[in-house]
């Protein structure tokens, strides 16, 4: 599919003017979803919530979306129908991305903490953070390798880490360039490069240990979220807006995809980069790195 003509119309149609933020007086549900369409525009967002001050990295799981407070080093817990939200644990510094795990008595979060260069994990419980990896000097993104290792993509080190459950770590992919958001598919790892363009998103084998391009031609990529459609989605910049698109990965495993075939999900008027999340049933989540507004959007199935 080429969406180049389509995404340069529409980028000429944009408005220059962000629109107005909304007051979050009353959160939407999604009976309120929007006609099946493609792309959506800032007024076709819905505002979820706006009284979690400086949220970073965003999670749903089972119908609630946590994220961590740059401001107050907690975790927050937020309804995702109706907006209501609870400090949830304290003492996680920021996270730039989370990952939520269904357990046999409830879950667990597990989220990389730049800040403090830890990587935690949280349960159901709402205990102190556990700690379970140290000395991580730029960590970003996290996805589950197997039952006993964590991978953790870290900026600074330009690598992508396996962490076993009691602390050990390794180095599985380096020479990448300030990698972000990782979603593991299979047998597959899917990479953000946030510091390069043309290596904009990347695929490594885990059999052959092979790293080659999947996505090239996309600016400041952060997070990526694998659909339950089969869609990879990703967040990144356009000039200074933050933009979601989305390709089928596997259409991009036999040489790469260009900004030509990636299809446009998004066009905020946010500032990038954004974080984003999905649901099972396909309602995406996003907002702009520490700012209070949360808006979602119903996905066409």
């Amino acid at each position: 599919m080429k969406y180049a003509a389509q995404f340069l119309l529409l980028f000429l149609c944009l408005p220059t003017l962000a629109q107005a933020i909304p007051t979050p007086t009353a959160a939407a549900t999604p009976s309120t979803a929007l006609p099946t369409r493609l792309p959506f525009l800032q007024g076709d967002l819905t505002l979820l919530i706006g009284n979690v001050q400086r949220p970073n990295g965003l999670v749903y799981h089972e119908g609630d979306l946590f994220t961590v407070c740059n401001g107050d080093w907690t975790v927050y817990k937020v309804d995702a129908q109706t907006g209501d939200s609870i400090s949830f644990v304290f003492g996680v510094r920021n996270g730039n991305s989370l990952i939520a795990e269904s357990t046999e008595t409830g879950f667990d979060l597990f989220v990389p903490d730049p800040e403090s260069g830890a990587l935690w994990q949280l349960d159901q419980r709402r205990l102190a953070p556990v700690k379970i990896a140290e000395r991580l000097t730029g960590a970003w993104g996290i996805t589950r390798l197997d039952d006993n290792v964590l991978l953790v993509s870290d900026t600074r080190a330009n690598s992508i880490f396996a962490i076993e459950s009691g602390g050990a770590i390794s180095k599985l992919v380096e020479g990448l360039r300030a990698p972000t958001g990782i979603v593991r598919h299979e047998d597959r790892v899917y990479i953000a490069n946030g510091g390069s363009a043309r290596r904009g998103i990347e695929v490594f084998e885990l059999e052959s240990g092979e790293l080659n391009p999947l996505v090239s031609g996309v600016q400041n990529t952060s997070n990526l979220a694998l659909g339950a459609d089969g869609f990879l989605y990703f967040a990144y910049a356009l000039g200074t807006r933050g933009v979601v698109g989305r390709v089928d990965p596997l259409l991009c495993l036999d040489g790469g995809c260009s900004g030509d075939d990636i299809e446009p999900v998004v066009f905020s008027d946010v500032a990038a980069p954004l974080a984003i999340t999905l649901s099972d049933d396909l309602r995406l989540f996003l907002h702009s790195r520490f700012r209070p507004e949360i808006y979602w959007v119903q996905l066409p199935a």
